[in-house]
């Protein structure tokens, strides 16, 4: 399903800066927030409510650590279609989501068509998380699967928090 762009008009040093906070600490209270970022609580609350309401911030969620709960191996695995049709195209995208291990799906332009970033639990599920899951679908041409030794989030979009 197609997200709808986000109102953006009018976002200014205060919507970026409280953004910036919540990216960086979701779990962080309205009045340490406020605290933070010297402001009322009420008008903090108020701006967060609103930031929501506009779509700038979509949802709060908890980063777990996968490797703990016995998915150590990461990979990101690039799919290309061997046949592109729009209903197609939307079907295997939205079956991909399902496939138990698979983290994140982007499509993309360029040579591969979709790039997915999985985790399993060794070498053997990797290999049957893509043989069983992925290339079974007859849209599928080929697939090239490359381990993540190590990741690193990035600065983001917004000013530092």
């Amino acid at each position: 399903m197609a997200r709808s762009q986000p109102d953006v008009g009018e976002v200014d040093d205060v919507d970026l800066a409280i953004l910036a906070v919540l990216t960086a600490r979701a779990d962080i209270t309205n009045k340490a927030l406020a605290e933070r970022l010297h402001l009322a609580e009420s008008t903090c609350a108020h701006r967060v409510r609103v930031l929501r309401r506009r779509g700038l911030i979509i949802d709060t969620r908890a980063r777990v650590d996968i490797a703990a709960l016995g998915f150590p191996l990461r990979a990101v695995v690039n799919v290309r279609l061997g046949s592109h049709t729009k209903a197609g195209v939307t079907q295997l995208f939205q079956a991909l989501t399902q496939i138990p291990g698979v983290i994140e799906v982007f499509h993309v332009a360029g040579e591969d068509d979709f790039v997915l970033h999985v985790a399993a639990a060794d070498a053997h599920a990797l290999r049957d998380l893509v043989l069983e899951h992925i290339t079974v679908h007859p849209s599928v041409r080929s697939t090239e699967t490359h381990l993540v030794f190590d990741r690193r989030d990035g600065v983001g979009v917004l000013p530092a928090g």
